[in-house]
């Protein structure tokens, strides 16, 4: 693609990044087949190579966006199907992130679309705030049909009807390994998963110490994954600064385990996040040992489980197999644990949940939902197995299926007890019965 940005542009580091993914575009179009939204909506402008029209025009100007650039922009789930298609390896990620971040500082929203993200901005971030949000939208679930805007009626819809107690497994501690250790890693606890599941972290802590790993929690926050996506770039890297920080004063680890892929996709972009900045170095190099749980399972390398006969559908969220590329570990550890796994026809494609995505384009989220639970509910599984919360909590929403954590899984077929919601199932009762014939 040709581009004409003025040499003072080019000054800026962000905007030369950008210049030079634009012009790696040779508008091929191959990136239509796989975009979510241009499947549903059809028009070129929600497609990646529409989008990268509009971003060109609004950088190459240094304009002010406009609504109709903004709508669009917006609509992206960044969800990078079109990273794993592109022939070109235009690096679409980092474009509409520097966009959405140009679009914060240069565009007034409306009031309403202001206020509710400034209030997620508040709120996602800190598990004890996002837990008396999850009170309120629990008690204001009778009045939903009488609020003002449709994104806080799906706000609403979201909220578990049950909020789970705090776990003291995510405090910051040392958690031993069982046995010779054989790997010391840290554990990124999260944000919102630890107000909407702290039971995933639990498990990963059980499964990883069980393999002989000794997991090490230092204090922590939010990575800056969510208030990343939302453009605030300032407070996502005064995020990701404070989470390397602590990590690498943990002194030498072999990993940094990441339980929701959502985070660890930023997490491993560190050091394009925090670089120019004084901890672009921490940045750098936790991000490089940065990795998902299932590729830390699969370096531990745990036996072999006989199969156990339940239907795992596996739902490769976009953030593990587009944004890490993150393809066979997971699948592969669940065969290796006993469960048959499937996999669905439109597995490249999202499910609409995005982090705050749901929240903020309601309508197209739920028509991918309900897509993505047409196909799973195909597949006649047991269980719906994600690495990302979030892809569990939309499919559950849309589909009524069970759904679990990989870590969970894991942790349930080696020994540890069942995920919620499947304790007193026939599922359950079948996982007993295998491990009571199994040779020990």
């Amino acid at each position: 693609m040709r581009t004409d940005f003025a040499p003072e542009r080019l000054r800026d580091p962000a905007t030369a990044r950008s210049n030079r993914i634009l012009r790696s575009c040779v508008h091929c179009g191959l990136c239509t087949a796989t975009c979510p939204t241009y499947q549903v909506l059809g028009d070129e402008l929600d497609s990646p190579r529409g989008r990268i029209y509009l971003i060109k025009d609004m950088l190459e100007g240094g304009r002010a966006p406009d609504a109709r650039t903004v709508l669009h922009l917006d609509r992206c789930l960044s969800c990078l199907a079109c990273m794993t298609t592109c022939p070109s390896g235009v690096h679409y990620r980092h474009l509409i992130d520097h966009a959405r971040a140009y679009v914060e500082e240069r565009y007034r929203r409306p009031w309403r679309d202001r206020a509710l993200r400034r209030l997620l901005a508040w709120v996602l971030p800190h598990p004890a705030r996002f837990r008396l949000a999850l009170l309120g939208a629990r008690a204001a679930r009778p009045f939903a049909r009488w609020l003002p805007d449709r994104r806080l009626r799906a706000m609403v819809a979201l909220a578990p009807r049950a909020i789970p107690p705090v776990s003291r497994a995510e405090d910051p501690q040392v958690h031993p390994a069982r046995g010779a250790r054989r790997m010391r890693l840290g554990l990124l606890t999260g944000c919102a998963q630890r107000a909407l599941d702290p039971g995933i972290n639990e498990a990963a802590i059980r499964l990883l110490t069980r393999l002989g790993a000794e997991v090490v929690i230092p204090p922590q926050g939010c990575c800056g994954a969510l208030v990343h996506h939302l453009g605030r770039e300032g407070e996502a890297r005064a995020q990701a600064a404070r989470d390397a920080r602590a990590f690498a004063a943990c002194g030498p680890l072999d990993a940094l385990v990441v339980t929701a892929s959502g985070c660890g996709t930023t997490v491993k972009d560190w050091g394009h996040l925090l670089a120019g900045t004084p901890d672009a170095a921490a940045g750098a190099a936790m991000g490089a040992v940065a990795l998902d749980v299932s590729e830390v399972v699969a370096r531990l390398d745990p036996p072999a489980l006989p199969p156990n006969g339940i239907r795992v559908a596996y739902h490769a969220a976009c953030s593990l197999q587009h944004g890490q590329r993150v393809v066979r570990e997971p699948k592969e550890m669940l065969a290796r644990a006993g469960f048959e796994v499937v996999t669905p026809r439109d597995a490249h494609l999202c499910c609409g949940s995005a982090g705050t995505y749901n929240l903020l384009q309601p309508e197209m989220a739920a028509e991918l939902g309900q897509r993505k639970a047409g196909t799973l509910a195909e597949l006649a599984p047991d269980v719906v197995a994600a690495g990302n919360l979030g892809c569990l909590v939309q499919i559950g929403a849309h589909s009524g299926l069970p759904t679990a954590h990989l870590a969970q899984l894991l942790d349930w077929a080696h020994g540890g007890p069942a995920p919620g919601g499947l304790e007193d199932t026939p599922v359950a009762a079948r996982l007993r019965r295998t491990a009571a014939t199994a040779p020990a």
